[in-house]
């Protein structure tokens, strides 16, 4: 089971608030932040976008934060803001934990043995439904991803939380059997070429229904005017 170790980030105090100020901190190669709970009220920081960067990616869970060089203190990331189309952090969000104190945090879902699964090699299609889980653990126990195999999963099956088997420590707290987690479905049928098939079918039974009118039907020539109608000379 993958756990997640601890690292350390050094950040620097933030006196500037407002949007203006931040986004002026982003053009500099900075993030803004803020940590808060554990007892002690909430301090803003700002931090180097590369350092938060490689922070993230390799702490997890845990983060030893240290503010303008004071001693380190556990925090886990509660939030992150990332703009919509580069992905680039634009905030973070902190909490102050304790090592020997259960948190509640979110795991990724990780799906093995699709392509084996006996539905999908007929043809089936396989959607994951639920893609984190709600787990309780340590800050150091949660991992950084739950895993099962699905690869025994059958045409129209539908899979819940309760088959998820969580790693020692962990509690899941999502609603076991209300939870879907993934479903196996026969192949969508295409429907449009058939409505496309009838409409023309219609036009040309309009066309033929037409060309079979009788002669009689076709429009009579004008009366003259007067309303009578003169003999032939």
């Amino acid at each position: 089971m993958a756990r997640r170790d601890t690292t350390r980030l050094s950040v620097q105090p933030r006196v500037a608030e407002g949007s203006r100020a931040a986004r002026r901190l982003r053009r500099q190669g900075r993030v803004p932040g803020v940590v808060y709970g554990g007892g002690d009220p909430p301090e803003t920081f700002e931090v180097d976008q590369r350092s938060l960067r490689q922070a993230l990616g390799h702490a997890g869970a845990v983060i030893e934060l240290s503010l303008d060089g004071e001693r380190g203190t556990p925090v886990v990331v509660k939030e992150e803001q990332r703009h919509p189309v580069t992905g680039r952090l634009l905030h973070v969000d902190l909490l102050r934990v304790r090592l020997d104190r259960p948190i509640q945090a979110t795991t990724i879902l990780e799906l093995d043995g699709a392509d084996e699964a006996p539905g999908v090699k007929e043809g089936g299609i396989l959607e994951q439904v639920t893609h984190e889980l709600n787990v309780e653990a340590l800050p150091t126990a949660i991992p950084d991803a739950i895993h099962h195999d699905v690869s025994g999963m059958e045409m129209n099956d539908t899979l819940t939380l309760a088959a998820i088997a969580p790693p020692e420590g962990v509690t899941l707290l999502d609603d076991a059997e209300e939870t879907v987690i993934a479903t196996l479905s026969p192949p969508r049928v295409e429907e449009e070429p058939e409505i496309e098939e009838e409409t023309e079918l219609v036009g040309e039974e309009a066309e033929a229904a037409e060309a079979e009118a009788p002669a009689d039907e076709a429009e009579a020539p004008p009366a003259p005017e007067g309303g009578e109608e003169r003999p032939a000379e």
